[in-house]
């Protein structure tokens, strides 16, 4: 009963760290969320040649 209370705990400081960044740094946040999503896209292209590769 007290890990999920923690578990709780810790989410909600998760939830409220990303909001306060949000909030307090908009610029910098919507930077870092373009970083990631170009991240996942360029690890989603390489995945996709890989496969390509392999069946090819």
């Amino acid at each position: 009963m007290i890990a999920v209370n923690v578990k709780k705990i810790a989410t909600f400081a998760g939830i409220a760290l990303v909001l306060f960044f949000v909030i307090a740094q908009p610029g910098s946040a919507a930077g870092l969320v373009g970083n990631i999503v170009g991240f996942l896209r360029d690890a989603a292209e390489s995945v996709i040649t890989f496969v390509s590769n392999v069946f090819s």
